[in-house]
């Protein structure tokens, strides 16, 4: 097997290919052109693209050039979804989100060498194109009965789909054969439900040139009990650090499951096939260290974020628990970490800051005044990791962290926050 693929395989990069012994082989003849689309369904990616972003991050790696298309056309679209109809943007709205997926993805490639990487945007080859051109010179190739056959429309069929949305896959057929013709693209990679997709733009490009191209689509990551990876209580896991901010995407991998942890690592990371294994064995042989954990989330946040950001993650974690300064913490990160306690608005007491009592019950550290009496008479209350002695202790400006927030927390793990207005 070619040494990417063989890499790719044991990472978990790899549910289905077109003819896995032929790509191979092309893989071996030089430099693939290959590409992998993101359709600007809202103004950030999140943590559902990134196994794409890596996947065409590897292949520039090994020597191949990565075209990440942004759809400012599909995206116009939307690719039938299982649940029901896509709720359509406007133009103006699409515009603007594939100018910051835009930026997002170049994140992850070069664009510098022999190989670098190019962004390209499918609304170039279709703006102009005419209905009757679209109808006579790619929609004649298409069987409707095939189109019927695809999974997520016979689905849609009892409940109804839309001509726009069960037309879907002649555009992005028309990408494929649009982006072969333009840069000799003969590898289109994508997620599991884009194996249809991909299937029909090879065939597209077989019928209208004769020519053999390939697909590679990767598996559906889920969780220990079979749901989906990368969705918390809050939704989904987003790249943007100003909808998901770099403290929650830290803590987000931190997360991870023991018995998933290590798959995890083996798609997210850089880390060496040895590397990985020892981590492996850490976790079996100690898995409350979390080790395989930590390097997942730093490694992972180093990548979208950068290492300033993680270390600034890292640190708050540290300070919440005690272990660091919650003060040296800037507002941004304060934000975040509230945010991720759920710190509660505690208004103040006529014009005067609130007991610490009061702080304690409304963070939901403790359920009620007297529990959060006791805890502080049995010196196991802390204010901004400050421990407090006296039940009638009330907050003042100085404990304000931010001028706004305080950390409140009961015994060594149960934390809280208040805001004061």
């Amino acid at each position: 097997m070619n040494a990417l693929l063989d890499d790719l395989t044991w990472r978990g990069f790899i549910s289905t290919t077109t003819d896995q012994a032929a790509l191979a082989a092309h893989l071996d003849e030089g430099m693939v052109t290959s590409y992998v689309g993101f359709d600007p369904t809202a103004p950030s990616l999140h943590i559902g693209h990134l196994m794409q972003l890596i996947l065409a991050r590897r292949l520039q790696q090994a020597g191949h050039r990565p075209l990440l298309l942004v759809g400012g056309a599909t995206g116009l679209i939307g690719d039938p979804k299982m649940t029901g109809e896509r709720v359509m943007n406007t133009k103006e709205t699409v515009a603007a989100w594939v100018e910051s997926l835009r930026a997002q993805v170049s994140r992850f490639v070069s664009f510098e060498g022999e190989n670098a990487s190019q962004v390209v945007n499918n609304l170039d080859w279709t703006a102009s194109l005419s209905a009757l051109d679209f109808l006579r010179d790619i929609g004649k190739h298409f069987s409707v009965n095939r189109m019927l056959a695809r999974d997520v429309v016979a689905r849609r069929l009892n409940e109804g789909i839309s001509y726009t949305e069960f037309s879907y896959v002649l555009l992005q057929s028309l990408d494929y054969a649009a982006l072969h013709e333009r840069y000799g693209c003969t590898l289109q990679t994508g997620a599991q439900d884009q194996w249809g997709n991909i299937t029909a733009g090879i065939d597209y490009i077989r019928r209208t040139t004769g020519d053999v191209v390939h697909g590679l689509v990767t598996p559906l990551l889920t969780k220990t009990d079979g749901t989906k990876f990368g969705k918390t209580e809050g939704g989904a896991v987003w790249i943007d650090p100003e909808r998901t901010s770099p403290y929650a995407f830290h803590q987000f991998w931190l997360n991870a499951e023991d018995a998933k942890v290590i798959d995890y690592l083996k798609i997210f990371s850089d880390r060496t096939r040895d590397e990985i294994d020892d981590l492996a064995a850490q976790t079996r042989e100690a898995p409350a260290k979390r080790a395989a954990q930590r390097a997942l989330a730093n490694d992972v946040t180093d990548l979208v974020h950068g290492v300033e950001a993680r270390r600034s993650a890292e640190d708050a974690a540290a300070a919440l628990f005690g272990r660091g300064d919650l003060r040296a913490l800037d507002e941004r990160t304060l934000t975040a970490v509230m945010t991720e306690v759920g710190a509660a608005e505690l208004p103040r007491d006529d014009g005067r800051l609130p007991l610490v009592v009061d702080a304690l019950v409304a963070s939901g550290a403790v359920p009620s005044k007297s529990a959060a009496r006791r805890a502080i008479a049995e010196g196991g209350a802390y204010l901004n990791n400050q421990k407090v002695t006296d039940t009638e202790a009330r907050l003042d400006e100085d404990d304000l962290l931010a001028g706004r927030y305080a950390l409140v927390r009961r015994g060594k793990r149960t934390v809280g926050g208040v805001i004061l207005p």
